[in-house]
């Protein structure tokens, strides 16, 4: 048993550290964008590859763990969601790596990008990333269920920037070119709020040994 918990303390472990890079390549990209830095962005593309090892690190020792120890209750539902939590923070660096990419077409375009909410919009969805890590840590289920509420704000300013990008492109034929990178980019980050979401959701899982995909509403603040 003593074994065991060791090892649960290292996917603990590695899982943090797994996290703590994510968020350093979400910040990374946002402010290659907002900058703008071109190899600043590189860089976020190169260190994908340490995310990557994270991924099948992580990936290995869940299912030395399942394999060996037979774990039951609230072990099991830990290994299941710190697989699951692992996925979706590779998804995430993965956004990263998205953002970086739009660097470079958009760095001739940093006055037309900054009138965006492009910047209030990534801090907003980089602290929910944050918030659900911190929550797994803690086991802090009140912290997940904040998380939910959190992504209708997320959704609701990647509306607004569609929504903005569309008037700047029938204004002129000069913004379409950058006001359609900053709808991916709008898009990017709101698929990143999605996925911790999800971790918010696993970890309630655990915690409360209830599955709430497809009924967060149910689980938000009156």
């Amino acid at each position: 048993m003593r074994h065991f918990e060791q090892e649960l303390e290292q996917l603990r472990t590695t899982i943090i550290r797994m996290a703590s890079l994510v968020d350093e390549q979400i910040d990374a990209g946002v402010r290659a964008i907002l900058e703008p830095d071109v190899d600043l962005a590189r860089r976020v593309i190169e260190r994908d590859q340490d995310v990557d090892a994270f991924d099948n690190d992580i990936d290995h020792l869940c299912m030395r763990m399942f394999a060996l120890t037979q774990p039951v209750a609230i072990d099991l539902r830990l290994l299941m969601a710190a697989l699951k939590i692992n996925n979706e923070l590779e998804r995430i660096g993965d956004i990263a790596v998205n953002l970086a990419e739009r660097v470079e077409p958009l760095a001739r375009h940093a006055a037309f990008v900054k009138k965006t909410r492009i910047s209030e919009m990534a801090n907003a969805a980089r602290t929910m990333v944050k918030h659900a890590i911190d929550a797994f840590v803690n086991s802090d289920a009140n912290l997940a269920r904040a998380i939910l509420e959190e992504d209708d704000r997320i959704d609701s300013l990647d509306a607004e920037n569609f929504r903005k990008m569309i008037e700047a492109m029938q204004e002129s034929p000069e913004h379409i070119l950058p006001a359609s990178h900053v709808m991916m980019v709008s898009r990017h980050i709101e698929r990143m709020a999605d996925h911790a979401t999800n971790i918010a959701e696993d970890v309630i899982f655990i915690i409360n040994a209830r599955i709430i995909k497809h009924h967060a509403e149910e689980h938000k603040k009156p």
